[in-house]
């Protein structure tokens, strides 16, 4: 976009209209989510398709099923913290995965679609987070090594923009128009490494890796229209003229 008047033309005349659910677990305080709902009215005005967020709480995914889900056009899973939702969390991605909508993941998204992933592809039955079940058979998202002792919690975290290499081939790559981009972080827990050979054969690519490819940091569905996971934070350097790659294409798959 050339600048702040066409952003706001295309803001007030959208060519289309999308529903992208949000699954999140403070969807009571929906100012958990604010770098969220600016990016995608940054994406909205780029797309020029207006975004409708439904607020799903992951809670009552657990309770009512995914009857809830039914009429997106697009599903969103942030990040959070804390095991409470997150069954509804996973459940949110294994029916975007099993039915074509179009998925984006954020940092705990990202780590609760491999979980999934891993339960449903893979059968690694009990498959978990160790932050949620230290005693899962099958840690696949583990915690960062460097975390291991830390026991002060502030700003203890892997925080702030780090540079990230992606396939030349993948989604991911066409959104951002190239290989190696900077995007910032705040999380604890990783892609366990000694999972990643075995999800991959089996379909799950990685196709963005920091720190000499040790580091997983973006993950694609082969053969799904779009489902993109970051363990980055994508939404907090959206900008009106400048909106999130990943957000902006889940706007424009759900409209297709």
């Amino acid at each position: 976009m050339k600048g702040w008047k066409e952003f706001l033309e295309r803001l007030k005349s959208p060519e289309k209209e999308v529903t992208i659910a949000l699954v999140g677990k403070y969807t009571h305080l929906k100012d958990s989510y604010i770098s969220h709902i600016e990016a995608f009215h940054h994406a909205s005005a780029a797309a020029r398709v207006r975004v409708n967020l439904k607020w799903v709480e992951s809670v009552d995914l657990e309770k009512q099923g995914t009857k809830l889900l039914e009429d997106a056009d697009g599903i969103l899973v942030p990040g959070g913290f804390g095991d409470r939702g997150i069954e509804g969390k996973i459940a949110a991605t294994r029916f975007a995965a099993e039915n074509g909508i179009p998925f984006q993941g954020v940092c705990l998204g990202f780590q609760l679609a491999t979980v999934g992933f891993a339960r449903d592809v893979l059968g690694l039955e009990g498959a978990n987070s160790s932050e949620f079940d230290p005693k899962t058979p099958h840690p696949v998202v583990d915690l960062l090594p460097e975390q291991h002792g830390v026991k002060d919690m502030g700003a203890t975290m892997r925080l702030g923009a780090h540079p990230i290499d992606v396939d030349p081939n993948s989604v991911t790559a066409k959104l951002y128009g190239g290989s190696t981009i900077h995007e910032r972080h705040r999380h604890r827990y990783e892609i366990n490494p000694a999972y990643i050979s075995k999800l991959e054969d089996a379909g799950l690519r990685y196709v963005g890796r920091s720190d000499g490819g040790r580091r997983m940091e973006v993950l694609e569905l082969t053969g799904h229209p779009y489902f993109v996971a970051s363990q980055f934070h994508p939404e907090l350097r959206s900008r009106p003229l400048r909106p999130s790659p990943i957000h902006l294409g889940l706007v424009r798959a759900a409209a297709r």
